[in-house]
């Protein structure tokens, strides 16, 4: 089951209705969303919800875009707990929030402290959410093919299992990404990924252009998961196709804009 929030921009009073997955629905003790850009008050190229801090929008609006989003979540501002994010395999454990900006440079964040928010930002990378509500762990984790090539989604697994998690009880959402149909990359990304195991050239199928081929990361990310041993599920929502909700990074590139905006993908326990 998919929930998401109509998009309507002709005013701030709009409130951020994240998008939501039924396997989280069903799971109790926990708040969450994949925020869409609507609700917030940024406007050109980062309109609306743009929570980006690395992102040149206004700060002030990016401080009150992540605000929106943490109400929306029953936390205030200062309970969001976003990493610095550089595309790696790092996951950290979060026992108390850091200014907005100034977090530990990893992909993932997990915490087992009632009313702390672990969040991260993408714009067609790879938002995933995790939860083991028996044992009271939650964690959000920025999987480009990067992060999810060099293993984040099971660094964020093990420092689950290491703040009291099990790996049988775990379960998790992807958000959403950019899809197959629209990431064309180059052989020299196929050949990356098949260098570390051959039968991962079954996530490219090839592209009209000679040397490239059409990547599914959603894909990719949930074989990981699934050979992980974590039950997880996808929203199944394109990020550069869907320009109404979502900010793109490959989209911006394609249109030679200057920046982009952010969307946050947060979760905390009651």
């Amino acid at each position: 089951m998919l929930r998401s929030g109509t998009v309507v921009w002709s005013g701030e009073a709009v409130k951020p209705r994240p998008v939501t997955h039924g396997l989280f629905d069903a799971v109790s003790g926990i708040r969450y969303g994949f925020f869409t850009r609507a609700g917030g008050v940024s406007s050109g190229i980062y309109r609306s919800l743009n929570c980006g801090v690395g992102s040149h929008d206004d700060k002030g609006f990016v401080f009150k875009n992540r605000a929106r989003a943490a109400r929306t979540l029953g936390v205030g501002p200062d309970r969001l707990a976003t990493p610095y994010q550089v595309h790696g395999d790092v996951a950290v454990l979060v026992d108390k929030v850091w200014e907005p900006g100034q977090g530990p440079k990893a992909d993932a964040v997990v915490t087992a402290r009632r009313g702390i928010a672990v969040g991260v930002g993408t714009a067609d990378c790879g938002p995933v959410l995790f939860a083991d509500p028996a044992a009271h762990v939650v964690a959000a984790a920025h999987a480009g093919w990067r992060g999810a090539l060099g293993g984040v989604l099971e660094s964020t697994i093990k420092v689950m299992e290491e703040a009291g998690a099990r790996r049988e009880s775990i379960v998790a959402v992807i958000g959403p990404m950019i899809s197959q149909r629209n990431y064309e990359v180059g052989e020299e990304l196929m050949e990356a990924f098949v260098k570390v195991k051959p039968s991962y050239s079954a996530f490219f199928v090839p592209a009209t252009r000679p040397g490239h081929a059409f990547l599914d990361l959603p894909g990719f990310i949930g074989a990981r998961l699934s050979a992980a041993g974590v039950l997880s599920a996808d929203v199944g929502l394109c990020t550069y196709a869907d320009e109404e909700r979502f900010f793109s990074y490959r989209r911006a590139t394609h249109r030679g804009e200057a920046d982009y905006g952010r969307m946050l993908s947060a979760i905390v326990l009651d």
